[in-house]
């Protein structure tokens, strides 16, 4: 018979809440990525050669993906305090998770402050960009902002770490990364840039998984 101490149940517990919450940040650039995607094949009048996915949140059912926005940064941010706890030493302990919970804030401001209607959509938007930029949808832009610059960052910090470790791989996947988020940059405004724009983010939330995935399954070995 084996009678298992305080001390072992808390540690379990503890253990158990730190996959749960990294469990969290694996999943939610997923669950925005198909959310998001089911509504650009449904809305009408929406492209993905001419909106991007915060046109989404404008309309009848923009609430859809406003909740979408929010859910997946509040997720992201439960991954970035799971892999807070995980990561105990090395480089990047501390600013990996912290620019990944920004990325998550970025999301949440990005769902509560929407984009302005522009280029057809919804329907009786201007045909191209608004000609006044509203507080909202500044806000939103800054948001934006915000969130590729700490995806970018946070990129750059897991391949540092990586690269300590010696996981040739994974630190030029997160370099590579890094740089991808940034390509479509220039282009923004233009029909390829929206579609270079939905690649990079696509390749960008599936890095995410991976790497809070890696750090799930370090805290396993």
């Amino acid at each position: 018979m084996t009678i298992a101490l305080p001390s072992q149940n808390v540690a379990v517990s503890g253990t158990d809440r730190v996959r749960a919450l990294l469990r969290c940040g694996q999943v939610a650039g997923p669950v925005y990525l198909i959310a998001g995607y089911a509504q650009a094949l449904t809305r009408d009048g929406f492209s993905l050669k001419r909106h991007p996915f915060s046109f989404l949140s404008l309309g009848d059912l923009g609430w859809i993906q406003v909740l979408n926005f929010v859910l997946s940064g509040v997720l992201f941010i439960a991954g970035a305090i799971g892999a807070n706890r995980a990561l105990r030493t090395g480089r990047g302990r501390t600013w990996g998770p912290l620019l990944i919970g920004g990325m998550g804030v970025g999301m949440i401001a990005g769902g509560v402050f929407r984009a302005d209607p522009a280029f057809g959509f919804p329907a009786g938007a201007p045909a191209g960009a608004p000609d006044v930029v509203s507080w909202h949808g500044m806000l939103h832009g800054v948001a934006f902002g915000v969130a590729i610059l700490c995806w970018v960052g946070s990129c750059v910090v897991f391949a540092a770490r990586f690269a300590q470790q010696r996981r040739r791989g994974w630190a030029a996947l997160c370099a590579a990364t890094a740089l991808v988020l940034v390509a479509p940059m220039p282009l923004l405004g233009s029909e390829w840039g929206t579609v270079a724009l939905y690649v990079v983010a696509t390749l960008g939330w599936l890095w995410t998984t991976a790497v809070l995935t890696r750090v799930n399954a370090d805290r396993s070995e």
